[in-house]
């Protein structure tokens, strides 16, 4: 009988981030600064492998953007330090862009119990993504980005699946050109970062690629949202100490304002950063500002414009 093995070593030879390199067979034999350097090297690479995707990275932004400005969710899902990368993003949403956790939503196949422990197994399975999707209650509305490296993990294939089933938004986040996750999503990013230092890592380059686009599309969704001003984090939620130190530091960097009046402003507003600043830069108080701003549907920018015409 034919071993299954078989069918999936002959897949694995196809992929460029399984590749063998030869010339690396001895690094093992080096010195550790030249270790280090050799891998320094390989990681320089990636920028300029991200950058050759960034027309469909923009596209697929400006897709997320438009679902979530009406109330959409935007869910990552992938297996093994690909999904431990989107709930890390997804995890830091809240605190920085004052997201509701329920907004951005990061699935791991095998549960919150793969973020610490492996369970390469889960990954398998597009009916446990399926599932995954099915127990948040995943919408049309809504956007899935399935992330993997080699582009053919079946969780990840199977959330975008099921999800474009739905009607729902997909991006495939692969590292592998002509991937089947890139070819099952509506908007495919392959970001081609060829073979790791230790053959088959993906940790390595390919996991430093992924972390990357999901910098972007977290972020500059957030920046399409209102979510800025300028290069401020307006919506920063003050939860501890240092952030909010630096809730009054944007506020100063925004407005100009003494301190006291940073410290008034905030009071007035209940510690929101956005308020306070239009209530500083527009001359309103705390109530004014919070009209403005949900009329605006949180743009500050627009919010000013309504009190600052000229």
């Amino acid at each position: 009988m034919k071993s299954p093995y078989g069918d999936l070593r002959a897949q694995l030879d196809t992929l460029g981030t399984e590749a063998f390199r030869p010339e690396l067979a001895e690094i093992d034999q080096l010195p550790t600064l030249d270790i280090a350097r050799i891998m320094n090297g390989e990681d320089i690479t990636v920028p300029a492998a991200v950058a050759a995707q960034l027309p469909r990275i923009a596209a697929a932004i400006d897709a997320i953007a438009e679902r979530m400005a009406h109330g959409g969710r935007l869910v990552y899902a992938g297996a093994g330090t690909a999904g431990r990368l989107g709930v890390l993003d997804a995890s830091e949403c809240p605190p920085t862009f004052n997201t509701d956790p329920a907004d951005v939503v990061g699935l791991i196949a095998g549960g919150s119990g793969a973020l610490v422990t492996s369970m390469e197994g889960a990954e398998d399975s597009k009916e446990l993504a399926a599932a995954d999707l099915a127990g948040i209650r995943l919408t049309r509305a809504d956007t899935v980005v399935g992330i993997s490296a080699s582009g053919r993990t079946p969780y990840a294939i199977g959330a975008v699946e099921h999800a474009r089933g739905l009607g729902a938004l997909t991006i495939g986040l692969s590292c592998n050109a002509g991937s089947a996750l890139a070819a099952a999503a509506e908007h495919g990013i392959e970001v081609a970062t060829g073979p790791e230092l230790l053959t088959g890592s993906t940790r390595l380059k390919a996991g430093t690629a992924q972390k990357l686009v999901l910098n972007m599309l977290s972020t500059i969704t957030m920046i399409r949202l209102g979510k800025t001003y300028g290069n401020l984090m307006v919506d920063v939620r003050a939860s501890n100490e240092k952030l909010r130190a630096r809730s009054r530091r944007i506020v100063a960097l925004a407005t100009g304002a003494s301190d006291d009046e940073i410290e008034t402003a905030l009071s007035a507003t209940n510690g929101e950063v956005k308020s306070a600043i239009l209530t500083l830069l527009g001359a309103v108080d705390g109530p004014t500002a919070e009209r403005l701003l949900s009329d605006s549907d949180g743009h500050l920018r627009d919010a000013l414009k309504d009190v600052r015409p000229n």
